[in-house]
């Protein structure tokens, strides 16, 4: 190959030189936390210079018409000094990072995770790497929010113990476990009867004889699954890798796995700890059998159609985070002990602590995230935006399919300011679906828009709870690492889980495909 013919290899294409640019000048931004505490004093001058403005929106969660609360005034500084504290440590991410890093940072510093995955890149071929990741990024919504704390940073890991770029790993992981958070493996997750719920609530405004099924939207969802692994699989091979090979690994990878084959105490290792896993996950599975079973909810908080073991209020889907860090300790305990690397339980605390120092520069980001989001949440400016986009898009007179295009793409973009799935679909949906109800749409189509919206700009906004973590995971390999860095790895995909998703949606529609269980396109005579 000729030199000329090298260079013009390497040069990058127009989606090349777009994405560096936005890399480029979004990693000109200040640091995250210094971001996140300009963006709460640009919130603050916002409230003040919006209080006294009077806006004809109704809330609906109190029927009244917005006000925005002046966050300078006295009483509202005084109050947010005195929760300081509160706001940090109840920010529900830093929990969940911290208590499944213990167990993570066991189970590596024990050796027990880079031999499970030298084992698994042994049998596993190189080309099937990346749906096999998102897959079970999609796979980990029924754990709630671990798919963050667990398989993203494995992505990492895996991507480069086969010789690949660990920044693409992280970007496939990242669009399976948040991109296509709406999308569900099979198996149901929390937020089903969470936003079922908040659609049946929205719809009784209507039609109090109305129902919603946990379960309106799993046909679409599941089908959405193949979907989101075929584009980022494309997408990672074809675009993000690719770009990433002029983007050197100018961390430590002193930690990271190796191919060579596994030694005889490092296989009884990890047949001892797959055991003591294995064990565990049967006293598990024995504790969940009875019909009477503490780790299900009480039959008051269980939604017609909906599974006591599976529904949000259940101590078991409350429980993950803790399980997590369980069915990590023990068998890296039982893998070092087996296979020598643990000499005594000062090695299963240096693990633990060994993983907490290297989350310093998170809980920082953290803190300065949690007082943002409490204080935009509390001025009312984000409920303002969402409802005047909804009210917008009511009066825009747009053809039905449009008006549901509209839904996703109003989501996507309310999704860059509010990051509560929960709290978006309060919002959006107690005016969307009655409005949508009149025209002759059913809740359950209506709450699939949202679901698309949703999902599709998760991975690319710096708002989002567990971003400040992905660019932690980022930084590990390659130090230049900022906000900018990771939107520019994810726009590709969420520009084309918007577009193509939502015509997947219309598609399920044209076509007549059931949404889901007890669900339908139309309501009453629509």
């Amino acid at each position: 190959m000729t030199e000329t013919s090298v260079s013009a290899e390497s040069r990058p294409n127009w989606v090349g030189r777009s994405l560096d640019m936005i890399e480029r000048v979004g990693n000109k931004l200040p640091d995250p936390a210094v971001l996140f505490l300009l963006l709460m004093v640009l919130v603050w001058a916002l409230s003040w210079l919006f209080s006294g403005v009077s806006f004809s929106e109704v809330d609906p969660r109190n029927g009244e018409p917005i006000v925005v609360r002046n966050l300078l005034a006295g009483t509202a500084l005084t109050g947010f000094m005195a929760d300081m504290v509160r706001t940090f440590v109840n920010f529900h991410p830093l929990g969940v990072v911290l208590v499944a890093m213990l167990g993570l940072g066991v189970a590596e510093h024990t050796g027990f995770i880079k031999t499970s995955l030298r084992a698994m890149l042994g049998v596993t071929p190189r080309f099937l790497l990346t749906p096999m990741l998102i897959a079970v990024g999609i796979l980990s919504h029924v754990a709630v929010d671990a798919g963050y704390v667990l398989v993203i940073p494995l992505g990492a890991v895996i991507f480069y113990a086969a010789g690949r770029h660990p920044l693409a790993g992280i970007a496939a992981a990242f669009a399976g476990v948040s991109g296509g958070f709406s999308a569900t493996l099979f198996v149901p997750s929390s937020l089903d009867p969470m936003l079922a719920g908040i659609t049946q609530v929205a719809a009784h405004l209507i039609d109090p004889s109305v129902r919603v099924n946990p379960l309106n939207n799993y046909f679409f969802t599941t089908s959405s699954t193949l979907l989101i692994v075929l584009i980022g699989w494309v997408l990672t091979d074809k675009v993000i890798e690719p770009r990433l090979r002029r983007t050197a690994v100018d961390g430590d990878p002193a930690d990271m796995p190796s191919l060579d084959a596994l030694k005889p105490e490092e296989t009884r290792g990890l047949w001892m700890a797959l055991l003591a896993m294995l064990v565990a996950a049967a006293l598990l599975a024995l504790s969940m059998w009875p019909e009477s079973s503490p780790w299900g909810a009480a039959p008051a908080q269980v939604p017609e159609g909906g599974h006591r073991l599976l529904v949000s209020a259940a101590p078991l889907m409350q429980s993950i985070v803790g399980l997590i860090f369980v069915f990590f300790l023990i068998p890296g305990i039982v893998y070092g002990y087996v296979a020598g690397t643990v000499k005594s339980h000062r090695d299963v605390v240096q693990g633990m602590s060994k993983a907490m120092s290297g989350m310093g520069y998170y809980i920082v980001m953290a803190f300065f995230c949690a007082q943002f989001i409490h204080a935009f949440g509390q001025s009312n400016l984000g409920v303002l935006l969402a409802i005047k986009g909804a009210n917008f898009l009511r009066e825009s007179g747009l053809p039905l399919g449009f008006t549901l295009a509209g839904i996703v793409f109003l989501t996507a973009s309310v999704n860059l300011l509010v990051g509560s799935a929960s709290a978006k679909w309060a919002l959006i949906g107690a005016i969307m679906v009655p409005m949508l109800m009149e025209l002759g749409v059913s809740p359950d189509f209506t709450q699939a828009a949202y679901r698309v919206g949703d999902s599709s700009t998760n991975i690319i906004t710096p708002l989002m709870p567990y971003f400040p973590l992905i660019v932690v995971f980022c930084r590990k390999y390659v130090t230049g690492s900022g906000i900018g860095t990771l939107v520019a790895l994810m726009l590709p995909y969420s520009v084309a889980l918007l577009l193509i998703w939502t015509g997947f949606l219309l598609l399920f529609w044209a076509l007549g495909i059931p949404l889901g269980i007890g669900a339908s396109y139309t309501y009453g005579s629509g």
